[in-house]
């Protein structure tokens, strides 16, 4: 079987609520993984957020090339 390398992007709209624009930025990085909430509800409570929804928009290949391993 040959080995690949691929560069892949991922891109999410998320519907958070949070204190401040600020807050929902960072909080949706850093609380999403892969298409889902990662946090947990000692999170929630401690930084006062909640994600609603999160929902795929692109998932796309950009490059794919043959490597040694």
């Amino acid at each position: 079987m040959k080995t690949f390398r691929v560069v892949l992007t991922k891109s999410y709209l998320v519907d958070i609520q949070a204190n401040n624009q600020d807050d929902a930025r960072f909080l949706s990085e850093f609380f999403t993984g892969d298409i889902k909430d990662i946090s947990k509800k000692e999170d929630r409570e401690r930084y006062n957020f909640k994600i609603l929804n999160i929902g795929g928009v692109v998932n796309e290949a950009f490059e794919c090339e043959e490597i040694q391993v």
